[in-house]
């Protein structure tokens, strides 16, 4: 159905656009604008740019496929058929904007709301991660095997902070991309990603099926399985981790998600 090596070179050239105006050090410096599309939520020229690629590129890459991407205002009319493009240009803009290497590009291929292929590109990790639909999932080419912890005290965390009832979990290094937080447990690096809030498809849809393939579990914050390509693109937090923990995990975060919907 589709050309994957030729999604692969479209994805790692999305990074090399993103990697040539960031302001890290393995950047190209170049001048960004940066503004706010709402409080807290910055995005800047690069976004706008590695977007206007994707959609040209994937475009013609797979002409059926409809579009729904954090850059791009939503239109429903693009998105009735069962095949559409998940796409966040820059995951991480924060970390992006202030030169750190925590951002990812993000795309996904969805069919009848379910994940058929994601990819991210982290180039200023040296990172492409990438999975298919019950094909398993690779960093940079070797196979990933998802935490397997079966206790939830002392999980590892990508975090800055943990609240005080979370005391008893271990923090690890938090990048600012949430779809980079999900692949971590999906290397093993972490044990536990949670969030509770609303967030939209295109955050987590490449993530959730790389972390998926490689073993580990993903679902909103009340423990139910995620679908794409809804009427409304978003669902309330996401719960990615190690199969063992995510029963006591959704337990644990029950009182806080029926209380923060």
């Amino acid at each position: 159905m589709i050309d994957q090596s030729r999604l692969r070179a479209i994805m790692k050239e999305a990074g090399a656009i993103a990697l040539a105006c960031w302001p890290g050090e393995t950047g190209g410096g170049k001048a960004l604008d940066i503004w706010e599309k709402g409080p807290n939520n910055p995005v800047c020229s690069a976004d706008l740019d590695v977007n206007a690629f994707l959609r040209e590129e994937l475009t013609r890459l797979l002409p059926a496929a409809g579009w729904l991407s954090e850059e791009t205002a939503d239109s429903p009319d693009e998105r009735k058929g069962s095949l559409i493009w998940l796409v966040d240009p820059i995951d991480g803009t924060r970390d992006y904007i202030h030169g750190r290497p925590g951002w990812a590009v993000s795309v996904a291929l969805i069919s009848a709301g379910r994940p058929l292929i994601g990819m991210l590109a982290a180039p200023a990790r040296g990172e492409f991660w990438e999975a298919s639909a019950g094909q398993g999932a690779t960093l940079n080419d070797s196979a990933l095997h998802a935490s397997r912890r079966s206790i939830l005290p002392g999980a590892r965390v990508p975090a800055r902070v943990l609240p005080p009832e979370d005391a008893d979990l271990t923090l690890v290094g938090q990048p600012n991309s949430i779809a980079l937080r999900i692949a971590m447990v999906a290397d093993d690096r972490a044990d536990l990603v949670a969030t509770l809030r609303w967030g939209f498809e295109w955050d987590i849809g490449a993530a959730a099926l790389i972390a998926r393939e490689a073993g580990a579990v993903v679902s909103d914050a009340f423990g139910q399985a995620l679908a794409y390509n809804k009427r409304d693109p978003r669902a309330f937090g996401v719960i990615a981790c190690a199969p063992g923990i995510h029963e006591a995990a959704v337990d644990r975060l029950a009182e806080r998600a029926g209380r923060l919907a």
